[in-house]
């Protein structure tokens, strides 16, 4: 028996500048579940993340565990919820370690002396990242890469039910891009419930349990990887032709030329 989704969405829509920029989005992720978005730029991908995490206004209904999002106190929403924004910004001369404790403050007192809990959740989150020998530099010292990771750290340390992330793969080079990817797999397995914005059609195929694809604010497809990206799909909504190829257990979409 299936178990009931921890974020579900309802007829979403989210209107931006006058024009409507997510229109009438449905979906649902459970426990265990690692669901990758993809769609051509300026298709809704950041805005439909944000309306999820209760960022933007919008219209429809949006639950969490159940309960609708409107009526969940942001501070419970944050125990609930980890989102991690696209761009990686640092703008204080913060250590990495400072900054993963960040993903802690819905949890207690930011004055209080951080809890056993705490220093266990900020330990494991740099370690899953491999930011632990990064632990005492200052974060505006460090690559976009290393920034990237450490923003992913600080999401894992909220130690949330659920996790939204937008382009978690931005500026990591490809060893990076898959060592983060596995890492979403695995947060998913743990129990997590993950849903992540990804520009790489090979990646998604290669991870995602689900790849949800939207085009100009609808979403079009949510399915199984190798039906959501398939060869007519993928030339319709991103303007290319792809062949498949094998990759491990999988087919995924190499990309030929543009249409």
């Amino acid at each position: 028996m299936r178990t009931e989704p921890v974020i579900a969405a309802e007829a979403v829509s989210v209107r931006l500048g006058g024009r409507t920029v997510v229109a009438d989005a449905s979906l649902a992720l459970r426990r265990g579940e690692l669901a990758l978005l993809v769609g051509p730029n300026g298709a809704g991908k950041t805005t439909l993340l944000r309306a999820l995490a209760g960022l933007l206004p919008s219209t429809g209904r949006i639950t969490l565990a159940g309960r609708p999002l409107a009526q969940i106190a942001p501070a419970e929403r944050a125990r609930l919820l980890a989102y991690l924004p696209q761009g990686h910004v640092f703008h204080w001369p913060m250590a990495v370690a400072n900054i993963v404790a960040l993903g802690r403050l819905a949890h207690g007192d930011p004055f209080v002396r951080r809890s056993e809990a705490d220093e266990i959740a900020i330990v494991n989150a740099l370690a899953l990242t491999g930011t632990t020998p990064l632990a005492m530099r200052s974060v505006t010292t460090l690559s976009g890469g290393e920034r990237a990771r450490v923003a992913l750290a600080r999401a894992l340390a909220a130690d949330a039910a659920i996790l939204i992330a937008d382009e978690p793969t931005v500026s990591l080079d490809p060893r990076h891009q898959l060592v983060v990817m596995d890492l979403l797999r695995q947060t998913a397995r743990r129990g997590g419930a993950v849903l992540a914005v990804v520009h790489d059609l090979g990646l998604a195929a290669r991870f995602a349990d689900r790849v949800l694809v939207i085009e100009r604010g609808r979403i079009v497809a949510d399915a199984a990887p190798q039906e959501a990206l398939s060869p007519a799909r993928v030339a319709s909504v991103f303007g290319i032709e792809v062949t498949m190829v094998e990759a491990g257990e999988r087919n995924v979409p190499y990309p030929l030329r543009p249409l």
